[in-house]
């Protein structure tokens, strides 16, 4: 489906500057691309009501998902959040200063070392989540459940394909 929208006027510059080359990918990549940049705009408003980046609310996140007692190596939170450890050391470092996580015994190899949800962090994410799961629910509420039930498996293989490759 085709329509006026900004991509639809890119792909008719082109058709008309370069008439050999096929546009129509853009009309796909294109309004993906700019559905990305539209949809992290409305998921970081949310995670600002918190006064969390979007890499905080990953890696508070994904400690919340490991279930009690809330903690994982820097090398599993490295994984899980696809960050090098040395980029998570900053993110830490800010959310202990904020009493949100805290570091857990020494260990020889830093990647081994636990990084532990605090009791405020495990309250806070607990609440972020909330509210960023009801926002997810209002933007998908936007296309409505046909629509959303028809994207998740496409999406879902597609997504397959490109982190296969």
């Amino acid at each position: 489906m085709t329509g006026t929208d900004r991509v639809a006027r890119i792909q008719a510059e082109w058709r008309a500057a370069r008439p050999d080359l096929d546009p129509s990918p853009q009309g796909v990549i294109g309004r993906l691309h700019r559905i990305a940049q539209a949809l992290t705009a409305e998921l970081t408003r949310v995670y600002a009501d918190f006064d969390l980046s979007e890499p905080e609310f990953d890696l508070l996140a994904t400690l919340r998902r490991a279930g009690a007692p809330y903690a994982r190596t820097a090398g599993e939170l490295a994984a899980h959040t696809m960050v090098t450890t040395g980029g998570l050391t900053k993110r830490v470092d800010r959310l202990i200063e904020r009493g949100l996580v805290e570091r857990g015994g020494e260990a020889s190899d830093a990647r081994r070392r636990v990084i532990r949800l605090t009791d405020a962090g495990r309250e806070l994410i607990d609440r972020a989540v909330t509210a960023h799961l009801a926002n997810e629910r209002r933007l998908l509420d936007q296309l409505g459940t046909s629509d959303t039930a028809a994207l998740e498996p496409i999406l879902t293989r597609w997504l397959g394909i490109l982190d296969r490759g």
